[in-house]
């Protein structure tokens, strides 16, 4: 997996944030997975410090296939603080950005570079 830097994870969870009030997101390993297997995700996040690590370990490789941005945070306190749960989450998935499209837009450029239009 491509380490992100700080900045990058910041936005991500601000994408989160923005798209829990004004989108939609699916909170959880489960969920994410189901909409990622869909094709409907357009970001999906995962915690650090999951426990075993095996929980999380096929959401990067599916992102991949499926061509969806994947990015690994810190912890899954402030995932699941991003995604206004009142506790920690493994994986959010956002399905509908809502107001944070120029903030996704930005995270996937940084991601992938060589797309700049």
């Amino acid at each position: 997996m491509v380490e992100v830097s700080k900045e990058i994870q910041e936005k991500a969870l601000e994408v989160v944030e923005t798209a829990k009030t004004t989108g939609k997101i699916k909170k959880g390993v489960n969920e994410a997975t189901k909409t990622i297997e869909r094709g409907v995700a357009k970001l999906v996040l995962a915690a650090k410090d999951v426990n075993p690590a095996e929980v999380i370990m096929h959401l990067g490789p599916l992102c991949k296939e499926k061509n969806i941005p994947f990015i690994e945070v810190s912890s899954k306190e402030e995932l699941g603080t991003a995604a206004g749960l009142a506790v920690p989450t493994a994986a959010v998935a956002v399905v509908d950005e809502g107001e944070g499209k120029k903030l996704l837009k930005d995270i996937t450029l940084n991601l992938n570079p060589k797309e700049e239009k």
